[in-house]
């Protein structure tokens, strides 16, 4: 069983730190308890994220993505804002042959431009944004039928249904991160920001 694990520290192969830097070419918000979005220029933050937004809160209930709780389990809401890239986004718009597929129909809160292979930022990449805010990535956002049924809708294609389906297959690993609200404040359309990837390893 051990030898599927490096046997010293030594055996670990570690991957460095990096900084990158992007910006924010869009902003939505959810207002309606509906996790579609709409644009917005500026977008206020607490430390319990978007207040008002449909995934605001210290704490969420879990479900389908927790397996290990019961559903409905109180727990912490590391997803408090969903980031998606539209490289990732024109990419899905392809393997699902659509025009496109835009950010306020997969729930997106942030649009960040610059930022090569978005969806693959490992977790605790810190992202430092020009007016002062700092959000902290929890993990990649796994695509789901909602979502999917939502681009079919916002798209307009005749077999909703079957966008709910191949959503989930054709968008996995383009499909963005969530991340959390480190230090609060206001980010705004087109602010630049910094981006400190943490060393990697496999365990």
């Amino acid at each position: 069983m051990h030898d599927l694990f490096p046997r010293t520290l030594d055996d670990f192969k570690i991957m460095p730190g990096k900084q990158l830097k992007g910006r924010v070419a869009g902003l939505f918000v959810a207002p309606d308890r509906d996790f579609v979005t709409q644009a917005v220029d500026s977008l206020d933050l607490t430390f319990e994220g978007i207040p008002g937004d449909y995934h605001e809160g210290f704490t969420r209930r879990s479900g389908g993505r927790e397996p290990w709780y019961p559903r409905k389990t109180t727990m912490r809401n590391e997803r408090q804002l969903s980031l998606v890239a539209p490289d990732e986004l024109a990419e899905i718009a392809r393997r699902m042959d659509l025009p496109e597929v835009r950010s306020e129909w997969v729930g997106a809160n942030l649009l960040i431009d610059g930022v090569p292979h978005l969806s693959m930022l490992p977790a605790g990449t810190l992202m430092f944004f020009k007016n002062g805010v700092t959000l902290k990535i929890d993990a990649q956002n796994g695509p789901c039928r909602d979502a999917g049924r939502a681009v079919g809708e916002g798209a307009g294609v005749a077999d909703v249904q079957g966008a709910a389906l191949l959503f989930p297959k054709v968008a996995k690993r383009l499909r963005g991160i969530v991340a959390w609200v480190e230090k609060p404040g206001t980010i705004q359309t087109g602010e630049t920001v910094s981006l400190r990837l943490p060393e990697q390893w496999i365990y």
